[in-house]
């Protein structure tokens, strides 16, 4: 009976204290709300929190104890602390580890609680709740069951009161934990304890994610115009608290500008040509440090257009020989109607402006082309350039001797013998000659030295070129080429230095020469044209002469 008594008096305490720390909380509210808001304030979650305090705990329930076995209902526990933190996961939600201690004269209470955390988050008052699981350590040293460990399941909730950003107070909270006090089968008595705690205490946060102050981006449209033609500038804030009201203040470096909404239209008539900035200045309307912005945004009056004259120009004729004149024709166009000069310059040959015109003369030019830049200008300055190009025409370039083939002489006992695998070589000379009737020959003959050494063949060389020439020019039937004969003046024989067995056949174009190194010319007078073979020579000397082709 005497523990049920104790149980008012520790309610009136509890009670006091309770009241105490409202009439604490309201007074720092009360400050806090006289004085001027700051920007910093922030209603974000920190990451995390940490509360200390005091604990009350009722049980609710009853327990045996050793006087006979007798059930006696359990009372509360007015000494007790408490501590929490929450690690809090956005701007709601949060996950709170959860300490109490209670040590009364009959029972001592530990809770070892955790669980997930609601909470709302005005500017000063934020109230939360919370369901928490986990495990509690009774123990009431007087009674025949002694420590117990027993699960505990719970929920409640309270309102915290923010003094600063970091500090605050834990106003009130209120929980409801379910968990047993084992009594043993034989008592008949409900081992379920319902218990109620409260607490109270001082709240510390930390953690915050930084604070954005406010900001604001204006924009023009269109940025650039002619005078006279409207321009919209919007003003965009950011950071600014919701729930208050922003306000729009304008001004301008030229132009009109009117009105506090978040856009304004600007008048530009009669605007110079220029660039002008448009200011905004946002504010939420605090009387006391009101939150403010601003931000620029700039237009530009364009001066009229000014069209910049064109040209064309041609070179005729396009291509000339050098020492001949190109003329060059231009033709400009002002679309704004303004006098037009012209400027000229050639990178090659002498060149004589006149007016749009001009001509180039090629005198001493090199050969390749010769660009002739031409510029036409207004009197604002304004331009426009375009080229031509004359081409001088190189030179023919001056022909020269080239060797057209050869033909060898392998037979040792007819040394200076044409033979038939020189038949379609001599054959394709002789048409080369017909198809170009201004060209001439010259057959050089070699002889090596081991041929000259012999008996008979000192003029080898010399005699290999003449029977090679007569088999051109028609001189010895044998040679089979009588339907090419050649005029023998257009075909030269020479003889040559080195150790070989051939003789070489040039082609000489008209206006070239053969410059003849290394060879000498062949006194034909003292040479007589061989015939490949007996017969051949007899059917020389019946045949009849033909008349040599030209």
């Amino acid at each position: 009976m005497s523990m049920d008594i104790e149980v008012a008096p520790s309610r009136k305490f509890i009670a006091g204290v309770l009241l105490m720390l409202l009439v604490v909380s309201l007074s720092a509210l009360a400050q806090q709300q006289t004085a001027a808001p700051s920007a910093s304030t922030t209603t974000s979650a920190p990451h995390n929190e940490l509360f200390a305090g005091y604990s009350w705990y009722d049980p609710r329930g009853y327990y045996v104890g050793d006087v006979g076995g007798v059930a006696f209902k359990a009372p509360s526990i007015t000494p007790g602390f408490a501590a929490a933190y929450t690690r809090n996961y956005g701007n709601v939600f949060g996950l709170t580890i959860d300490y109490s201690g209670h040590f009364g004269d009959v029972n001592h209470v530990n809770t070892f609680l955790v669980g997930p955390q609601l909470k709302w988050r005005a500017e000063h008052f934020q109230p939360f709740a919370h369901v928490l699981g986990g495990f509690a350590i009774i123990s009431a040293p007087d009674t025949i069951r002694g420590t117990q460990y027993q699960g505990a399941l719970g929920g409640g909730g309270g309102f915290d009161l923010l003094l600063t950003q970091k500090f605050g107070i834990r106003i009130f909270q209120a929980d409801y934990i379910y968990t047993n006090w084992e009594q043993g089968a034989a008592t008949g008595v409900q081992s379920r304890w319902n218990s109620v705690r409260l607490q109270g205490g001082l709240l510390y946060q930390w953690g915050f994610n930084p604070t954005v102050p406010v900001s604001a981006a204006c924009s023009a449209q269109p940025s650039s115009i002619m005078a006279g033609e409207p321009v919209k500038v919007t003003a965009t804030g950011s950071n600014f608290n919701p729930k208050k009201t922003v306000s729009y203040a304008w001004t301008s470096t030229g132009g009109k500008v009117s009105g506090t909404e978040a856009s304004t239209t600007v008048d530009t008539n009669g605007l110079a040509p220029g660039t002008y900035t448009v200011k905004a200045t946002l504010s939420d309307g605090a009387k006391k440090n009101p939150n403010v912005a601003e931000c620029n945004a700039t237009f530009t009056v364009n001066e009229p257009p000014k069209h910049p004259p064109t040209i064309s120009c041609t070179a005729n004729p396009s291509t000339v020989r050098a020492g001949d004149a190109c003329n060059i024709a231009c033709n400009g166009n002002s679309p704004d109607g303004r006098p037009l000069t012209y400027t000229h310059n050639a990178t090659g040959g002498r060149l004589t402006p006149n007016g749009a015109n001009a001509t180039l003369d090629t005198t001493g030019a090199a050969a390749g082309p010769i660009t002739i830049n031409s510029t036409v200008s207004d009197d604002r300055g304004l331009t426009a350039s375009t080229s031509s190009s004359c081409s001088v025409e190189a030179p023919p370039a001056a022909p020269t001797a080239s060797k057209l083939n050869e033909i060898t002489f392998p037979n040792e006992k007819k040394p200076a013998r044409v033979d038939n695998t020189a038949k379609a070589i001599l054959d394709d000379v002789a048409l080369r000659l017909q198809r170009e009737p201004s060209s001439k020959a010259v057959v050089v003959g070699y002889a090596m030295d081991a041929e000259t050494k012999k008996k008979g063949n000192a003029n080898l060389a010399a005699q290999r070129a003449v029977n090679t020439k007569a088999c051109l020019d028609g001189e010895e039937v044998s040679c089979e080429n009588q339907s090419k004969q050649i005029d023998p003046s257009r075909i030269e024989v020479r003889t040559g230095t080195g150790d070989q067995n051939k003789a070489e056949i040039w082609i000489v174009p008209s206006g070239a020469s053969f410059t003849g190194e290394g060879t000498t010319p062949v006194d034909e007078s003292k040479f007589k044209a061989q015939a490949r073979t007996a017969a051949g020579a007899k059917a020389a000397k019946k045949a009849p002469k033909k008349a040599a082709t030209k």
